[in-house]
């Protein structure tokens, strides 16, 4: 029983102590202690900020990123592996299939710079064609 009471009370702790970011006010110990504004760490002070919102990646533009990767894992081990073990779709996969047979005389021709270049055009070209009208409906692997 202690052990889930410590369980539950664990992450509340946590975030209590965790959450309160720069310049949020932190009251000190004691019963007379007034609060006062929290000094930013040494590591937040050099730290860049970011200069707007950023954006996640489109579903084309992710799938580029990791055909491209593993395109190139592939292209240098000569093995393809489990896809889903890949984190690819089926789909996803097929392409990746398709840009290295595409890569690999071009390597052999014209060296590894011009296997990568493309790697990085055709998986694009893919992946665009693979999500111009969104995500594949087709399940969650297709």
């Amino acid at each position: 029983m202690r052990f889930l009471v410590l369980g539950l009370a664990l992450p509340a702790l946590l975030c209590a102590t965790a959450c309160a970011g720069p310049g949020t006010l932190r009251r000190p110990a004691g019963p007379d202690a007034s609060p006062r504004p929290a000094r930013p760490s040494a590591a937040s002070e050099g730290a860049p900020r970011p200069a707007g919102p950023t954006t996640a990646p489109s579903a084309a533009g992710l799938c580029a990123r990791i055909v491209a990767h593993w395109s190139r894992e592939a292209l240098d081990g000569g093995t393809y592996g489990d896809y889903q073990s890949m984190g690819l779709s089926n789909g996803q996969y097929e392409i990746l299939r398709d840009v290295v047979d595409a890569a690999r005389p071009v390597r052999r021709r014209q060296g590894t710079a011009a296997a990568n270049r493309l790697i990085d055009r055709q998986a694009r070209a893919g992946c665009a064609a693979r999500y111009r009208h969104g995500t594949p409906s087709a399940g969650p692997w297709s």
